[in-house]
């Protein structure tokens, strides 16, 4: 079964993106009941100040790292099958693993920034701005990561992933994924904490994000794509602090 790994990982993304999907139904129609039942997914999307409140929220962002982050590393993954048909020992699970690990890590600390905020006002129940001051803050530091040389060397290796494997290779699977994810986390970090601007339960913004995130991970087109976003960013920034939304 050659291409099962194949398509347990294009599985778990479409799982992630349907879960994500079911926790954005309205509210009026998850209380029915009739599809998601239980109550369960009815409360999932709504935050509370407590543990359970962070457990769900972790959670939740462990679906948007798989959904959004996954695709982005289909180019990866797929450098990395290849270099099996040369006879090199390839171990596809370890290796997604350790990425997605890097990405569980990042689930956890995001909800403990939404919890935070959320404390501090600065957050609605559904995790999305309340604040033009957090809006601006976080467009400006995304924006202005987009001009770093740490976004640059992480996306050098992500653009080059035949490289980044041979000069690693010999860690292993699951510490080549972890390295894969870390590159990642430093490519993509910034550009997942607007999740709070456009709404951590938007679909529409989180199928954005994505294709952004795919497309500067692209050697032809993500050159074209790194500083233009970055600009646009800084002017949304300076928009929304201008006029307060």
């Amino acid at each position: 079964m050659r291409g099962a790994h194949w398509l347990a990982l294009f599985g778990l993304i479409l799982a992630a993106w349907a879960a994500l999907y079911a926790m954005s139904i309205p509210a009026d129609l998850r209380a029915t009941g009739r599809v998601y039942g239980a109550g369960f997914w009815a409360d999932l999307c709504n935050l509370t100040p407590d543990g359970a409140g962070f457990a769900k929220m972790t959670l939740m962002w462990v679906l948007m790292s798989a959904a959004m982050m996954a695709p982005t590393a289909l180019p990866a993954f797929a450098t990395y099958e290849d270099l099996s048909h040369s006879g090199a020992e390839t171990r596809f699970p370890a290796l997604v693993g350790g990425y997605l690990s890097i990405w569980l890590g990042f689930s956890v600390l995001a909800a403990a920034m939404q919890l935070v905020l959320f404390r501090a006002g600065l957050l609605d129940p559904l995790g999305s701005s309340a604040s033009a001051g957090l809006s601006a803050g976080l467009l400006a530091m995304a924006g202005a990561y987009q001009f770093t040389p740490l976004k640059d060397a992480c996306l050098s290796k992500c653009r080059a992933p035949f490289t980044f494997f041979l000069q690693h290779w010999d860690e292993g699977a699951f510490r080549n994924g972890l390295r894969l994810g870390a590159v990642c986390l430093g490519c993509c970090w910034a550009l997942m904490t607007l999740a709070f601007v456009g709404g951590v339960m938007n679909l529409a913004f989180m199928g954005l994000a994505t294709l952004l995130m795919v497309f500067e991970k692209l050697p032809e087109i993500g050159r074209w794509l790194t500083r233009p976003l970055g600009a646009a960013l800084l002017a949304g920034a300076v928009f929304v602090a201008a006029n307060g939304i």
